[in-house]
């Protein structure tokens, strides 16, 4: 044997929290495994281990997986130093978290030339060529998938759009996030404004499109509430306003015999949400002083909980008989 014969690799006592052989190490593991430097230098020679991150190490030849990828993407963003870094621990974001949470717009893991991994914003750490640091002075509670901590799909979402130029590419992400029932048209939009992405044109025109969109799948989740449940049909998408008076707001279900109608908050949090907000409470309180019930459904609550929603709109229903008379309105077309 000479100095340029493969060395094999040496397994190593690491082991998962599930008992399999762990495939990855960090600088640190290793050397609290009592691994020096100059072992690790040795067994990483052709056909041994291999360096995939600064300090990161596959302990077994052939290529990586994707789950390797995301593994050591992981380990690399929580530090490789001798003192592990204090505070949240990082997660996967951007694209791979879209693919794992299975986007159909999402490439695949194998495509991905970089993985994002979101950490704290005081965290001190470099992007590589195959992994780029997101920093958030807030992070997110991580959704697990795959056993790996993930970001929730509007940040995910929000991240890998703030790497995009391709205004196609942007709107299918944010379509698929609202269209698939992954997140809220609301939640989405709030992730954009706090990145600062709504002052790109593409992005807005993208923002613009899955509005429109999430509104028009509430509405059908509406209807679709009404006819199963067997609730009276109401006035669709109508303005009130008091004779010869004021605009009093539209509505998106009026039951004028009753004197319930329905809003769906479909409200995109902007800047001005909170002026926005009081324009709507106002609305409302105008309506419910003239003996009006309204009742606001969310897209969220229509989505996960349809029949708790009908529930409400029947009770609102039914207890109109025990009210005072409402002020006579006028129904127009909206």
């Amino acid at each position: 044997m000479n100095h340029n014969t493969p060395i094999t690799p040496r397994p190593l006592p690491l082991s998962s929290c599930t008992g399999r052989t762990q495939r990855l190490a960090s600088a640190q593991q290793l050397r609290a495994q009592g691994v020096s430097a100059a072992e690790v230098a040795a067994q990483c020679r052709p056909g041994g281990w291999q360096q995939l991150l600064p300090g990161v190490f596959l302990l077994q030849p052939g290529a990586p997986t994707s789950e390797d990828r995301l593994r050591a993407a992981l380990l690399y963003a929580r530090g490789t130093g001798a003192v592990p870094p204090q505070g949240p621990e990082p997660m996967i974001t951007g694209l791979a978290a879209l693919a794992l949470h299975r986007l159909p717009s999402a490439p695949p893991l194998t495509a991905l030339e970089r993985i994002d991994v979101l950490v704290p914003r005081t965290r001190r750490l470099r992007s590589t060529a195959s992994v780029r640091v997101v920093r958030t002075p807030e992070p997110p509670e991580p959704v697990e998938l795959t056993d790996l901590p993930v970001a929730p799909v509007a940040r995910a979402v929000a991240d890998a759009v703030s790497g995009l130029s391709d205004a196609e590419a942007v709107r299918r992400l944010l379509t698929d996030a609202v269209r698939g029932g992954h997140c809220e048209t609301g939640l989405l939009v709030r992730e954009l404004t706090r990145q600062r992405l709504l002052s790109r044109p593409h992005v807005v025109d993208a923002v613009d499109a899955v509005l429109a969109e999430g509104r028009s799948l509430s509405e059908e989740r509406l209807y679709s509430m009404v006819r199963e449940f067997g609730l009276p049909d109401p006035l669709w998408n109508v303005d009130l306003r008091l004779p010869g008076g004021p605009h009093l707001g539209g509505v998106d279900a009026y039951w004028p015999e009753h004197a319930v109608a329905v809003e769906l908050d479909t409200r995109a949090p902007q800047q001005d949400d909170e002026e926005l907000w009081n324009e709507c409470t106002r609305k409302r309180e105008h309506l419910e002083r003239l003996g009006i019930t309204v009742v606001h459904l969310t897209p969220r609550k229509l989505r996960e909980a349809m029949d708790q929603q009908a529930a409400v709109v029947c009770t609102a229903l039914m207890a109109a008989a025990d009210r005072k008379p409402a002020a006579y309105v006028v129904v127009l077309p909206r």
